[in-house]
């Protein structure tokens, strides 16, 4: 069994809240979770009116976690789903990140 470092959720945000603001790419945290070991939610919002939701699954294929897009549609779809998700977790984090191009840089090393 290898050994994986984990590192607090509030550190995580921090630097990746700091990522997007190097990319000239707005984003704020909407909820602050659990500071030690949250799950976050990732809202790509494309100022159209539409949004689409991130989160992190564990891929078995990859061994590895990885962020999956797990919903998207209408503004008003996306806050209902996020709502519920509020409801049942309140150790979760909510990211909305603002690009009309829809990009999140969920894919770059170190954030994947």
């Amino acid at each position: 069994m290898k050994a994986v470092a984990r590192i607090s959720t509030d550190f995580w945000v921090g630097a990746y809240l700091n990522h997007l603001r190097i990319a000239g790419i707005p984003a704020f945290v909407v909820s602050r979770g659990n500071s030690e070991a949250g799950s976050v939610l990732i809202r790509s919002n494309t100022l159209d009116g539409r949004s689409r939701l991130f989160q992190k699954s564990y891929n078995l294929m990859m061994d590895r976690e990885v962020w999956v897009l797990t919903d998207e549609g209408e503004d008003s779809m996306i806050d209902g789903i996020v709502e519920r998700q509020m409801q049942r977790d309140t150790d979760l984090w909510i990211i909305e990140v603002e690009d009309r191009e829809g990009q999140t840089l969920l894919e770059t090393d170190g954030f994947e």
